[in-house]
């Protein structure tokens, strides 16, 4: 039998002021923490199988770059987004988000009828964009729109 390849991993790294608050707002919208790569100054937040959000101190952080950190409320780094099983679990994350401390729908909601989404901000400023999508519908529109 010949050895399948590793499944590919996204680790997103975020620099984060209060770790504690931080784990805390991850926890509360639904990412476990792997308690294996938690320490004083990282918290490891499992979101899905392949997709894992390192919450690291500044000063953590920085031990990977010469760059400055930006301020995620005032710059633009990086546009993240998760996709969802359903409108309603679209919906769910945003308002736990919201309930715990989180900016929400910055970008406002966006509604295309086969695909649904809206965003939030945790507590550091870092943006998320939350999504559910009908594949089926959106290559149903695709074709409506490739005869016309």
């Amino acid at each position: 039998m010949t050895p399948q390849p590793a499944q590919k991993m996204i680790f997103v790294n975020l620099p984060v002021q209060d770790l504690p608050r931080s784990v805390a707002f991850y926890e509360g919208i639904g990412a476990k923490r792997d308690e294996r790569f938690c320490g004083p100054e990282s918290g490891c937040m499992v979101i899905s199988e392949t997709i894992v959000v390192m919450l690291l101190t500044h000063n953590h952080f920085s031990q990977f770059t010469k760059k400055q950190i930006g301020d995620p409320r005032n710059t633009a780094q990086v546009l993240l987004s998760l996709s969802q099983e359903s409108r309603a679990a679209v919906d769910a994350i945003v308002q736990n988000a919201a309930a715990l401390g989180g900016r929400i729908d910055t970008g406002g909601v966006h509604d295309e009828g086969f695909m649904y989404g809206r965003d939030f901000e945790d507590p550091d400023g870092h943006g998320w964009g939350v999504l559910w999508m009908d594949m089926a519908a959106f290559e149903a529109a695709q074709k409506t729109q490739t005869a016309a």
